[in-house]
């Protein structure tokens, strides 16, 4: 059977209770319709409910939230596998945050960073295959050990960069901070061929499917990467906006015109001298 992730926003916020007793009414009728609902992640204060469930079609999965509570989501789509992987849940089906602690809700956000290395391509050809593949290892090494410290997670290798996905919106920026400035130390001691690097970063709620995620906050993190200057972060507004109180401060771009975007998209530069 397909299995299918819809999204509610509800005005005002909702209370973790509130969604329980929403998803225990949905189980309660999901049988006469030939569906299951899964789990569920809610983000109290956005008011956000992304809800995971099997059927034999969207609008049977859309009865069930009609008949069992009236809430019907605003968006529903098919996905393949699970929607931000096969965390825990607790007793009223609530997703949990992965490594927190004990029934800490996941409230369905992730932040998405790519690293790209500048004139990865020209520097092949000047300097050849085998010294770019020493740079490659180089920058696999910093990424690395700047995701294990920040509790990041490689989602995969870009050939001249790394995806990553963070819980956090802090722990990722200060992760591209820590790459940043590791190759900053690493050109000044270094007297041959300085590694430029740029990054990207966008927060939203990315579908995962096989170990990889896809979406609309994917495809923003990957804008952003293109669009950095070498040696600059930048990041989304719901990046900056996560990351309010955290000590983090963002250079306001205004408003940039990414390809595959509609309309312009605000961006903000990590200021990374602190």
């Amino acid at each position: 059977m397909p299995t299918y992730m819809d999204i509610h926003e509800i005005q005002g916020g909702i209370t973790a209770e509130e969604v329980a007793k929403a998803h225990a009414h949905d189980v309660a009728v999901e049988g006469k319709y030939g569906v299951h609902y899964h789990r569920y992640w809610v983000n109290e204060s956005a008011g956000k409910i992304f809800c995971l469930c099997e059927a034999p079609t969207a609008e049977a999965a859309m009865q069930v939230h009609r008949e069992a509570h009236g809430q019907v989501a605003e968006k529903i789509i098919q996905v393949a596998d699970l929607f931000l992987g096969g965390s825990e849940v607790n007793a009223a089906g609530a997703a949990l945050l992965p490594g927190g602690a004990a029934d800490a809700r996941d409230p369905g956000i992730r932040t998405v960073l790519f690293t790209d290395i500048v004139n990865s391509t020209s520097l092949t050809q000047k300097l050849g295959d085998e010294m770019a593949m020493e740079f490659l290892r180089v920058h696999d090494r910093i990424v690395r050990d700047a995701l294990v410290a920040a509790k990041g997670r490689e989602v995969k290798h870009t050939g001249d960069g790394i995806m990553a996905s963070f819980v956090s919106a802090a722990a990722a920026v200060r992760c591209a901070m820590q790459i940043q400035r590791e190759l900053a130390r690493r050109e000044r001691e270094e007297q041959d061929h300085h590694i430029k690097v740029r990054i990207g970063g966008a927060a939203g709620e990315p579908v995962e499917q096989n170990n990889d995620i896809f979406g609309t906050t994917v495809q923003l993190a990957a804008r952003l990467c293109s669009h950095a200057e070498p040696d600059q972060i930048l990041v989304s507004t719901a990046v900056a906006e996560l990351c309010i109180g955290k000590g983090l401060s963002f250079r306001p771009l205004g408003e940039v015109a990414l390809k595959g975007f509609d309309r312009p998209v605000q961006v903000h530069a990590v200021e990374c001298g602190q």
